[in-house]
């Protein structure tokens, strides 16, 4: 597997998709054994195994990180911020969701979850800033004080691996996603399960709650983005434009637009073609731009909207942010400094700063300004 030979996240992922790597190798043995036997020998050329994209063009590079948190012992999964801009809740496959100062790096707590295998993929600080919710390779989802670390509640689902975490605007709901292809949504306050969403068949990598609070976008390594009424659990739209696993997707701040992004990361063999993010309209499923600026291969694991909703930064294997136009595709500033795929951008609430969760062990704080 490309990029993280004996990285936790990415071997867990090439296990799930082992079964179908060898039906593959299998069907692929039984043609060349049935090809040899009726056909003369021919002289082959070698031929690339990988698609790649025309690089992208030179853009202006940002300024460097105002802070690079180093408090994790392994690689940073996802991050949110308080809703004060003053806080940074970070997770890790180190086991720990840390809470720290935005400004100074100064931890304030350190929640370690149980057990071996306690890898956290997903974290999400609620919107009225008092609890922060996390789960991962447990299967539940964790809500804790945001002021102290505390156990509130622990919701459980049917399924391991929570790989995204989304609350609702109001802070009244929470949902999670897993890879048995299914979304949990709960009543934050009491935990009882509210609904259970199954139309996606493959795993569900993140979630979106739209700024209303009246649908959830789910993004599955199926290859589709699909919303659908987080009241009754009614699909309103599946959007297949995209042609491999989607990791990312995000609304815009006024509820017109979703934008979202896909890469290969737990596919065996080279990347995959075709990688992108694009922005499209959750009414009608058009899409309206494709964005191919993310380096060679395109592949773009995190995104995220600012919040007066012009600009876009995404990340993904290239190990840089980049800042783009959603209307346009242009790019307009490209941070870099990270040493691994980045797996989370999150704008500040307040719009001044981005910070970007990396495999590299780090999470860094970025300046902006339009």
């Amino acid at each position: 597997m490309r990029h993280s030979q004996g990285r936790i996240r990415l071997f867990l992922l090439f296990v799930r998709n082992l079964p179908r790597v060898l039906a593959c190798i299998m069907a692929l043995l039984l043609a060349a054994c049935s090809s040899s036997t009726n056909a003369a020998p021919t002289s082959t050329t070698p031929t690339p195994t990988t698609v790649r994209a025309t690089p992208t063009p030179k853009v202006p590079i940002g300024p460097a990180a105002l802070l690079v948190y180093k408090g994790h012992s392994n690689g940073v999964i996802n991050l949110s911020w308080s809703p004060d801009s003053k806080r940074i809740a970070s997770c890790s496959d180190d086991g720990t969701v840390q809470v720290w100062d935005a400004k100074t790096g100064k931890a304030s707590w350190t929640y370690t979850f149980p057990g071996k295998a306690n890898y956290v993929f997903a974290v999400a600080w609620s919107p009225d800033g008092t609890r922060v919710a996390a789960g991962g390779a447990s299967g539940a989802v964790t809500i804790l004080n945001a002021s102290s670390g505390h156990v509130m509640a622990t919701l459980t689902t049917q399924g391991n691996f929570i790989q995204g975490i989304a609350w609702s605007p109001d802070s009244k709901r929470i949902a999670a996603g897993n890879n048995n292809n299914l979304v949990t949504v709960w009543n934050a306050s009491t935990g009882k399960q509210l609904l259970l969403y199954s139309g996606h068949s493959d795993s569900v990598e993140r979630i979106a709650w739209s700024p209303d609070g009246k649908e959830i976008a789910s993004a599955s390594h199926d290859g589709t983005v699909q919303v659908w009424d987080a009241s009754t659990g009614k699909q309103i739209i599946s959007y297949k434009d995209h042609n491999n696993p989607v990791w990312t997707v995000a609304w815009s701040p006024d509820g017109k637009k979703i934008a979202s992004g896909t890469g290969s990361a737990g596919e065996s063999g080279p990347t995959r073609s075709g990688n992108s993010a694009r922005v499209w309209d959750p009414t009608t499923g058009k899409t309206l731009l494709t964005y191919e600026g993310q380096g060679s291969n395109n592949e773009v694991y995190a995104l995220a909207w600012s919040p007066d909703g012009t600009r876009i930064a995404s990340a993904g294997d290239e190990y840089s942010i980049r800042i783009w136009d959603p209307s346009t595709g242009q790019t307009y500033l490209l941070y870099s400094g990270h040493t691994d795929i980045i797996w989370q951008v999150a704008w500040s609430p307040d719009g001044k700063e981005i910070a970007s969760a990396s495999q590299d062990g780090t999470v860094r704080v970025w300046p902006y300004s339009q």
